[in-house]
């Protein structure tokens, strides 16, 4: 019985999460779209962060309650299912292809936040409050030179001939288009009741997840890298396979190393300022095969200039070869 409403509990709180964060990111961008800030902006800012709401609820909740290993496997875990399984099922539908910005400036600067967590976990076996301090600092200055370039870009593009200019405004319409405009009430009551909604389902699925683990005398690191981090990562997963299915799928590279960013530097950032969040060697693994897996799909990106179906394939396959190894060790 306690089984079940364990079970119970973590879907509900997946329930919770998801929906509360699509409320809120529809009355945040309605105000934000209100108050005039361009479409540009919103989209980068209150959009691309919306769909990570739910890790950072979880990381931070599982901090604050001194489970330390959810809040890092969870991250870690998101990261990895985004690169492995949401770009690689995405290219199985239809091929990825990767912008030279992507490439050259964001996928780099992805692996180097990997790298800053293994070596800032690896010391002292932890990160602190002055860790979270620093991951937050860089993220600040990672989205404002975005916000900075993506303006310039568009500058630029108004600047030069009709046709890139043409293609930069049908761009700008079709975000527009998907910025929903609703009255500042409701916008205020989506806001608010997302961000409860938000927040108990982070409780819920810390305790599910944490009574799970212990029933079944599993880590809740497994359980973390796992249940957990498919659950946080369903936006994901959901918003590329339905942009495959519509041949969308220009920006999709882009947005999970956005994604993989935010978790690193913002999630465990603000959990790491909230609460020290202490690290064991099964996370400096994982971190690492993050690594590995990064340069991997990297290596597909520079070869091809794009991820295949058999490339996707591939992806799909090593990460279900890792789901194998952290189940046995």
């Amino acid at each position: 019985m306690e089984i079940i409403k364990a079970v119970v509990l973590l879907l509900a709180g997946f329930v919770f999460l998801i929906k509360g964060a699509d409320f809120f990111v529809e009355g945040s961008s309605s105000v934000a779209k209100k108050l005039h800030v361009p479409a540009l902006i919103i989209g980068m800012t209150i959009v691309a962060m919306g769909t990570s709401l739910p890790e950072l609820s979880v990381s931070v909740t599982s901090a604050m309650a001194g489970s330390n290993e959810l809040a890092v496997s969870n991250v870690i875990g998101s990261n990895i299912f985004n690169l492995m399984m949401v770009l690689g099922i995405s290219a199985m539908l239809s091929p990825l292809f990767v912008s030279k910005s992507v490439l050259k400036r964001d996928y780099p600067f992805s692996v180097a936040c990997a790298i800053l967590l293994l070596v800032t976990g690896f010391i002292g076996m932890k990160l602190g409050r002055i860790d979270g301090i620093i991951f937050l600092a860089i993220f600040v200055a990672f989205l404002v030179a975005e916000v900075r370039l993506a303006m310039a870009a568009r500058n630029e593009a108004l600047a030069t001939g009709d046709t890139e200019k043409a293609e930069f405004e049908e761009e700008v319409i079709e975000l527009e288009e998907e910025i929903k405009e609703i009255s500042m009430l409701r916008s205020i009551l989506y806001i608010i009741g997302g961000a409860v909604a938000v927040k108990f389902g982070g409780d819920w699925v810390v305790n599910g997840a944490v009574s799970v683990a212990t029933m079944f005398g599993l880590s809740q690191n497994l359980i973390g890298l796992t249940i957990v981090a498919l659950g946080t990562s369903l936006p994901e997963l959901v918003t590329s396979i339905a942009a495959a299915r519509k041949n969308e799928l220009e920006m999709a590279i882009g947005n999970v190393v956005g994604s993989n960013v935010f978790n690193i530097l913002m999630i465990l950032g603000v959990a790491a300022t909230v609460s020290p969040i202490a690290f064991n060697m099964e996370n400096v693994i994982d971190i690492a095969v993050l690594l590995v897996f990064s340069l991997i799909t990297w290596l597909f990106c520079v070869t091809k200039k794009k991820i295949g179906k058999m490339e996707g394939f591939t992806m799909v396959l090593l990460y279900a070869v890792y789901m194998v190894y952290i189940c046995m060790r």
